[in-house]
C-alpha cells in the first residue's frame, strides 16, 4: 500500500591516481586472456589491494549493472521521459528524503520491473541482515514499503555507458552506479536513518550507537577534552564535504587512543559499513588505507542541547583525508557519508 512521501523529515521540520573503471576492465580482460593461454604479462604488475577490492567490486557490481540493463530495456518511451535523467544531473549526487520528482516505484513501474528493482536494491545489501538494516525490518520506516520509494535512472545504462540508478525514500539514499562514478565509494554520498532514538534498541541501527558508545566510554580526561565539543547538527550532502588534505580535523586523533581503543574505533568501522554489500565495505577500507590509513582519522563527539548519562552525546563525526561518517543519534538517527580516494 503507497504511503504519501514528504521531502522533510516528520521528526525535524522546523583512486589514488590508478586504474579507472574501464581502464580497470581492459587491463581485467587482458589479463584473462593471457592466463587462458598461459602467456605472462610483463606490463601489467599485481594489482594494488585497492585495485582488488576495485576488482571484486566491479564483479559483483556487474550482477546488480545487469539487472538495471534489462530495467532500462523494459521501460516504454513515457517512462524514460520522466524516469531517465541526463548524467550532469545534480540531484544524481545528492542525498534525499523522498523520492525524486515523480519517480514512486509503485506507481511508475510495472509489477515485472518493481520485481527487478527490489532484486537490485537486494543486491546492493549484505545478505539478509544488511536488508533488514536498509529497510528498515522491511517497513522503510515512514515510507512505509519499497513501492514507496523512488527510483531514478542518469545517464543511460548501456554496455560501456555511464549510468546511476538512486534510490530515495525516507531516511535512505542508496546507489547503483556500474561504478561509473569513479575514485567515489557506494556511487556517491550515502544517507540512512530511523525514526526512533538512536539510543533505543527499537532503532535498527542501535548497535552502531552502542559500538560508538564504548569508544567514547573508554575516553579518559584528557581524550575528552579534545573529543568532546559542542555542536550544531547539519543535514545533507554540503555537511560531509571532505576535508583538505593537511586540514586540522577536531576530536581525538586516532593516533592518541590507546591500542584497545584503536581497535575498538576498527571494529566500529566494519560495524558502519556492515550493512552494505560485503565488497562496497572491503573497498571503503582499502580507500581508507590508500588515504593514509586509520592514523588520519579523527573522531569527534558532539553535544547540542541537553545530554544525560545515557545518552552523553547528540552526534558523532569520523573525519580523514576524503572520509567523512557523520551519525547523529538524537532526537533520532540521521547519517550521512561521503567517501572517495582522491582526497579533497
Amino acid at each position: 500500500m503507497l504511503k504519501a512521501a514528504s521531502s522533510e523529515c516528520p521528526d525535524c521540520a522546523g583512486e589514488p591516481a590508478g586504474l579507472g573503471r574501464r581502464d580497470f576492465l581492459r587491463v581485467l580482460g587482458a589479463s584473462a586472456a593471457a592466463l587462458a593461454v598461459g602467456a605472462v604479462l610483463p606490463t601489467a604488475g599485481p594489482l594494488s589491494p585497492l585495485a582488488a577490492a576495485r576488482a571484486a567490486r566491479l564483479k559483483k557490481q556487474a550482477e546488480a549493472e545487469s539487472l538495471v540493463f534489462e530495467l532500462y530495456k523494459s521501460m516504454g518511451d513515457d517512462q524514460r521521459q520522466k524516469l531517465v535523467l541526463p548524467w550532469n544531473t545534480a540531484a544524481r549526487l545528492g542525498t534525499h528524503n523522498a523520492p525524486v520528482g515523480k519517480s514512486v516505484i509503485g506507481e511508475q513501474y510495472d509489477k515485472k520491473q518493481v520485481e527487478v528493482l527490489h532484486k537490485v536494491f537486494k543486491s546492493l545489501c549484505n545478505g539478509e541482515e544488511g536488508y533488514e538494516r536498509l529497510s528498515r525490518k522491511k517497513s522503510f520506516d515512514a515510507s512505509g514499503d519499497f513501492e514507496s520509494l523512488g527510483a531514478v535512472i542518469y545517464g543511460e545504462p548501456t554496455e560501456g555507458q555511464k549510468f546511476s540508478l538512486v534510490f530515495a525514500g525516507h531516511h535512505i539514499t542508496l546507489r547503483c552506479d556500474g561504478d561509473s562514478e569513479e575514485s567515489t565509494a557506494f556511487g556517491g554520498p550515502l544517507y540512512y536513518g530511523h525514526s526512533p532514538n538512536g539510543f533505543s534498541e527499537k532503532n535498527v541501527f542501535h548497535y552502531q550507537t552502542k559500538m560508538v558508545g564504548e569508544v567514547f566510554g573508554s575516553l579518559n580526561a584528557e581524550q575528552t577534552k579534545a573529543g568532546v565539543l559542542p555542536g550544531k547538527w547539519q543535514d545533507g550532502v554540503a555537511s560531509v564535504k571532505l576535508p583538505a588534505k593537511d586540514a586540522k580535523l577536531p576530536g581525538v586523533a586516532y593516533t592518541a587512543l590507546s591500542k584497545d581503543q584503536q581497535e575498538l574505533t576498527r571494529k566500529v568501522m566494519k560495524e558502519l559499513v556492515s550493512p552494505y554489500r560485503k565488497e562496497d565495505g572491503d573497498e571503503v577500507m582499502e580507500i581508507v588505507k590508500a588515504n593514509g590509513g586509520f592514523e588520519k582519522l579523527s573522531l569527534a563527539f558532539y553535544q547540542e542541547g541537553a545530554t544525560t548519562a545515557k545518552e552523553p552525546w547528540t552526534f558523532w563525526r569520523l573525519e580523514g583525508p576524503g572520509f567523512v561518517w557523520s551519525f547523529r543519534a538524537l532526537p533520532h538517527v540521521h547519517t550521512f557519508v561521503n567517501i572517495s580516494s582522491k582526497p579533497a
